[in-house]
């Protein structure tokens, strides 16, 4: 039996507009994951920039067995990146595996 599950990434690279100092962008980082978690139960990490203090790269995966889901989700995702946050988004990028 073939496997339908599929996995999506959406990689993000922003600007932290506000942020003036590491102990900021990491409060802002924190806000920006918990929020993520909590509205969309999705898993989020930070994957780089880790030094900048007003730049943030992160990671968000999402599971699901249909692509068109995981593709939505996604999309909700980088809308909520863009319109939601404190933050100038410089790219993101979705993959679906």
């Amino acid at each position: 039996m073939k496997s339908r599950t599929k996995i999506g990434l959406l990689r993000v690279y922003f600007h932290i507009d506000e942020a003036q100092s590491l102990k900021q962008k990491r409060q802002v980082m924190r806000s920006i994951k918990d929020r993520l978690s909590n509205q969309f139960n999705v898993a989020v990490a930070e994957i780089g920039s880790n030094d900048l203090w007003q730049a943030g790269e992160l990671a968000v995966v999402t599971v699901a067995n249909e692509h068109q889901f995981v593709d939505s989700m996604l999309q909700k995702i980088n809308n909520f990146f863009e319109e939601e946050l404190p933050i100038r988004v410089i790219e993101g990028r979705i993959e679906i595996f």
